[in-house]
């Protein structure tokens, strides 16, 4: 196996690289007490459990010689998206039925973030001298990388009046990050003036009831929100408009010269796991299947949750959401990813600055253009950083 590197569930955080077996250990949980800060970030590693189990199965084996050149398929529209890849994203969505695939072009980005920033730059009209307002309605998820000459943050979409004759890029972001809210776009789009890149990295069934397929012009996913593969950092774009997806491919050649081909094909690894355990084929039928691990996980620690604020008598998360999934084929309740905490304490006016003297760091409610008194709340860590966060809320009072 000279030459070739293996990648499975590694750990986000691998520490020391001093011999092989500390590269691949899990990191120590005896910091747990002190890692309780991580709730304030995205870090999805939850589901390292579930990869660990999976185990080579899983893993993606890169000979030394294989990626080497720039492009995967010259002729191509995304003429650096591995086929491997853009078989296996296609297929789970047609699986799970959160997107309509077929008939939209794919374009892949390092993380959404890369695809946010080209989604915007391939709406943004040139023949102005002005930079095109950007909204979403609040709360809204963090809007610091908006740096650019052709689109500018505008604010909250609910208090949008538009300039440049009404010309506007919302960001619709459904299930919304921070509050799990299901949302359409607020802006009307009938004039034509009125563009909308929509987020959906978190509309698949650990997390909310699969309603309908999706189909809308600029649709973003991420592998870090579907199977917990953050450090992978790579997204993708289901893009209806040809000139669209073109203006799009341009930005990732301009900013990064395309995608890494190892993170896509340990994506199309992942993903195709993630399929063949819920598709009739050939298995033993012990497969691990994805969905319905991080259902339950979620759906363990949204309950712990609840029970934890209602010791507290001091806080409040917002009403729970129901509805039939398609592809559970029963009716469900949704599990954000965050949890969207309400300080009702008196003389607290920052929720935030209140949580960290009890130990807790999470990003305050005014970050996402909302009200200091929320908070917004990681649950997707580790067991035994959550388990300390529980602790720690259900000692307030």
């Amino acid at each position: 196996m000279l030459g070739c590197l293996v990648l499975g569930w590694v750990p986000v955080s691998m520490g020391s690289l001093t011999s092989s077996s500390s590269a691949f250990s899990s990191s120590s949980t005896s910091s747990a007490t002190t890692r309780v800060s991580a709730s304030s970030f995205g870090d999805p590693t939850m589901y390292e459990a579930f990869w660990r189990e999976a185990g080579e199965r899983a893993a993606a084996v890169i000979p030394g010689w294989w990626g080497m050149s720039y492009f995967s398929n010259a002729g191509g529209l995304c003429w650096y998206l591995e086929p491997e890849l853009e078989r296996e994203v296609r297929r789970v969505h047609r699986l799970v039925g959160n997107a309509m695939a077929d008939g939209y072009h794919l374009v892949v980005g390092t993380g959404t973030t890369q695809l946010f920033q080209a989604a915007m730059y391939a709406l943004a009209p040139t023949s102005t001298d002005r930079p095109v307002g950007v909204v979403s309605p609040a709360p809204y998820y963090s809007t610091d990388l908006l740096l650019s000459g052709y689109y500018r943050w505008a604010g909250d979409a609910n208090a949008f009046h538009g300039d440049h004759g009404g010309e506007n890029i919302e960001l619709v972001v459904s299930p919304n990050n921070p509050d799990g809210a299901i949302r359409e776009a607020v802006l009307s789009s009938d004039s034509g003036k009125g563009k909308a890149i929509h987020d959906l990295v978190y509309y698949w069934p650990q997390y909310t009831p699969i309603t309908s397929p999706a189909a809308h012009d600029i649709m973003l996913f991420t592998m870090s929100k579907l199977s917990g593969h953050g450090g992978t950092r790579l997204g993708w774009a289901l893009v209806k408009d040809s000139d669209v997806a073109k203006k799009m491919v341009y930005f990732v050649y301009g900013s990064t010269i395309g995608v890494s081909k190892d993170s896509q094909l340990r994506a199309a690894k992942i993903l195709g796991v993630v399929s063949d355990a819920y598709e009739p084929g050939p298995g033993d039928g012990t497969q691990l299947r994805l969905f319905d691990f991080a259902r339950r996980r979620t759906g363990e620690r949204w309950r712990a949750l609840h029970a934890a604020v209602a010791a507290t008598g001091t806080f409040s998360l917002p009403d729970e959401i129901t509805g039939y999934c398609n592809f559970t084929k029963q009716t469900v309740a949704a599990y954000p990813a965050f949890a969207w905490l309400r300080c009702y304490k008196d003389g607290v006016e920052d929720c935030a600055e209140f949580l960290r003297g009890h130990g807790i760091v999470a990003r305050g409610g005014e970050q996402f253009g909302g009200d200091a008194r929320c908070v917004r709340v990681n649950m997707m860590d580790r067991d035994a950083v959550f388990n300390v966060l529980i602790q720690r809320l259900s000692s307030i009072t």
